[in-house]
């Protein structure tokens, strides 16, 4: 019999290996899909899983998720790999798969990374999906309707799964803190509000979260009583960042998105910049300092610069395709770009304006003229009578009025005199004017 070695014990697995959940009540987060009642826990309960997908970002429990279901289902559970699997070794997977179909035994076919896949492979596994040989389950970080061939695709369920809450991952690290696949027989003295720290840097990753667990409890100071202490100080050279200067559910993660946007705001790149880097230095979300520029590039600049929206989707979109560290230039480009750019806020202002009439007058008909007369009957109480077509005038303009009855004449947009919003500013007039001329 081979001796083990302290190598080969349970133990020195990584924690996040140990901690993997074994049972739809220890796994954490999905309750829109795993909760009481909810559409995936029933087909598990039920024994009824078809082929599916899971959709998500990293350390979610797609993998965990898929080993989940083929035990709770008693089902025989394979894992393919998109480097090491080719067609022939699919093939003979699945015609084993086929064979056990016809003892009764039914068999998972998990398949990580599935985007990684080239369509040949994927194509080797839909006859066997198509049968019933197989159910497979797909697990995938991109969108699956760009990423799976869409054969398999129409074949398969898709399953959004959302990155973990703080809250969902403080109580993984807490589990891992007493739980004897974890830390339950140390003894180590660790404060809520540093868990907390470690919950949010993981940003809704589960395996990062205890990995760094892992990894800041082996960096622990021990007493002469064996107790394992964290300290700050330990957290801070473990994860590399200033974290403890920035919470990112506290006051100072709005004073600095806050201070962000003022900057970009008073035409200020340098501030930006700064506090930019504030952010992603401590752990930001790539993607939250994107949507925050999207936001300010309609809210603070508008039809002064068209192109600033463009700019700033094309940014989100490198922050999700590339992420950090490298979307950080992406990031730096936008809020110089945004500082830079012609301020107005007319646009904003428009809809601030319009939705306080809206929400006091919500039962304002629609004037008849505009509105839809898909039938008969509604033609016959002239919906749609008068209508004027801008398209068939000379000018392309009409005189028909748009708003109800109570708001003729009501204006909400105002343009600015900054960059391009000067050209709207001019074409609004030419309008307003033209439809003075020719009304009676």
């Amino acid at each position: 019999m081979e001796q083990a070695s302290l190598f080969d014990m349970p133990a020195s697995e990584p924690l996040a290996s140990r901690m993997r959940p074994q049972s739809l009540d220890e796994f954490a987060g999905q309750t829109h899909l795993i909760g009481e009642g909810k559409i995936l826990r029933k087909m598990i309960e039920s024994d009824n899983v078809t082929s599916m997908i899971f959709w998500g970002p990293p350390g979610v429990g797609k993998t965990t998720l898929a080993r989940i279901i083929a035990k709770q289902t008693k089902s025989e559970f394979i894992t393919f790999s998109a480097v090491t699997s080719g067609i022939k070794e699919i093939k003979k997977v699945m015609e084993d798969a086929d064979k056990n179909k016809r003892l009764g035994i039914k068999t998972i076919v998990f398949v990580d990374e599935i985007h990684r896949f080239n369509k040949a492979q994927q194509d080797a596994f839909l006859p066997f999906v198509e049968k019933g040989s197989i159910v497979l389950i797909g697990a995938t970080t991109e969108n699956p309707s760009f990423e799976v061939n869409n054969a398999l695709l129409s074949r398969c369920r898709v399953f959004v799964l959302k990155e973990l809450t703080s809250d969902e991952i403080l109580g993984l690290l807490k589990r891992a803190l007493s739980d004897n696949r974890g830390f339950g027989k140390e003894k180590v003295n660790i404060s809520d509000e540093n868990l907390k720290i470690i919950a949010e840097f993981a940003n809704g990753d589960a395996r990062n979260a205890l990995t760094t667990l892992d990894m800041i409890v082996i960096n622990g100071e021990m007493d002469k009583k064996g107790k394992i202490n964290i300290s700050k100080d330990t957290i801070e050279e473990c994860l590399t960042k200033k974290t403890l200067l920035y919470d990112k559910n506290g006051e100072e993660h709005y004073n600095i998105i806050s201070a962000l946007h003022k900057s970009m705001r008073n035409s200020d790149p340098d501030a930006a910049v700064y506090w930019l880097s504030r952010m992603l230095e401590a752990g930001e979300d790539p993607i939250y300092v994107a949507r925050r520029i999207c936001r300010f590039a309609s809210e603070d600049i508008g039809l002064a610069d068209t192109n600033a929206l463009n700019v700033a989707v094309n940014v989100y979109h490198a922050c999700h395709f590339i992420g950090m560290p490298e979307c950080n230039v992406h990031l730096a480009e936008a809020v110089i770009y945004m500082s830079l750019a012609p301020k107005s806020n007319a646009c904003d202002v428009a809809y601030m304006m319009a939705a306080s009439d809206a929400r006091k007058m919500l039962s304002e008909p629609v004037p008849l003229v505009i509105r839809n007369a898909p039938t008969k009957l509604m033609k016959d109480l002239n919906y749609g009578k008068g209508y004027q077509y801008a398209h068939d005038t000379k000018d392309k303009l009409t005189n028909m009025e748009c708003m109800p009855p109570s708001l003729k004449g009501k204006t909400y947009y105002n343009p600015g005199t900054q960059g391009n919003e000067i050209k709207f500013k001019e074409r609004l007039e030419a309008i307003k004017k033209w439809k003075r001329e020719h009304t009676k």
